[in-house]
């Protein structure tokens, strides 16, 4: 009898398969690694043609990014000689160090509403998810149609109407109207992730847990919670990558107290146009943030995805 397994892959198999992970994940993160290399290169040797593979590493890019620069006369320059590595940079081109860019500042409002967009939509809809699981709701089916409903057309689509409805109540350009827009946009994609994670989740635990003595609350919170923090986890990714990515309603919406970082980075202007170094080193600090979130919870991310794949 063979012994040849329909469950085991072979050695071919797993080297053909092998090679096409790699080969996926070399092109996945070539333009990934290209900007993280544009963020250490010069403004010549970002826009040379051929483009440059080997360069001179430095740090303009981020000395543009994280400060504003005015040109000087050379006698200025003379007595005033750089102090520190940074200003020797900017130096070189003639210029000196006027202040601190906005860039920290649209990096602060991108963390403040992409976190607290993220918290308020896994909160509200952790509680609908398993309002509707558990409880028995008048039109639950239709109610969880209209949820839906709301992401079968591009946000993009409604933007005026609701830029109007922003300036006519006095929430344009704040952290409170960005916080809830994009809460209301993702609360659709929060409440059916959870749903389905929470369905997958006995009652009989629940009514083990009430029999006991426990509130209904109670055994919400110390039963069906951690029993769905693979499902919570998994949400507040997905929801944090739509808030923190988001560029449509932040270009629409704000303009100086509670820009994001999206809209601010791709308007950086160097001395002679756009600053590319400047701009690849924004979009790498930018990029940070989600990638240690989903590092974090990486584990329960993998647990997510397939989390009542398999019955016993």
């Amino acid at each position: 009898m063979s012994g040849y397994s329909i469950t085991e892959p072979s050695p071919r198999q797993k080297w053909i398969a092998g090679v096409l992970v790699i080969g996926y994940a070399l092109v996945t993160l070539m333009p990934l690694l290209w900007i993280l290399a544009t963020g250490f290169k010069s403004s010549s040797d970002a826009i040379a043609y051929p483009p440059k593979v080997t360069f001179d590493l430095t740090l303009e890019g981020y000395v543009n990014l994280f400060t504003t620069q005015t040109r000087q006369t050379p006698e200025y320059l003379a007595e005033h000689p750089p102090q520190t590595w940074y200003e020797e940079i900017v130096r070189d081109k003639g210029m000196v160090i006027a202040g601190p860019s906005r860039f920290g500042e649209r990096f602060l409002n991108s963390t403040i509403i992409g976190f607290g967009s993220t918290f308020l939509s896994v909160f509200l809809g952790t509680l609908a998810a398993y309002a509707f699981s558990r409880f028995r709701v008048p039109i639950k089916d239709d109610l969880l149609f209209f949820i839906l409903s709301t992401r079968m057309m591009p946000p993009i689509a409604v933007a005026i109407p609701i830029f109007l409805m922003f300036r006519s109540v006095g929430l344009s350009d704040t952290h409170t109207g960005m916080i809830l827009l994009y809460t209301a946009v993702n609360l659709s994609l929060s409440v059916w992730l959870l749903k389905g994670f929470i369905d997958e989740i006995p009652r009989e635990y629940e009514e083990a847990a009430l029999i006991d003595g426990y509130t209904r609350f109670q055994a919400f919170y110390k039963v069906v919670l951690p029993q769905a923090a693979t499902g919570i986890a998994s949400t507040a990714i997905f929801c944090l990558i739509f808030a923190w990515n988001e560029y449509a309603f932040a270009v629409l919406l704000t303009s100086g107290t509670a820009q994001t970082a999206p809209p601010f980075i791709p308007t950086i202007i160097g001395v002679g146009g756009q600053d590319w170094p400047a701009v690849a080193a924004g979009a790498t600090i930018f990029l940070v943030p989600v990638m240690v979130f989903t590092i974090l919870l990486r584990r329960h991310l993998l647990r997510g995805i397939t989390f009542g794949a398999v019955r016993k």
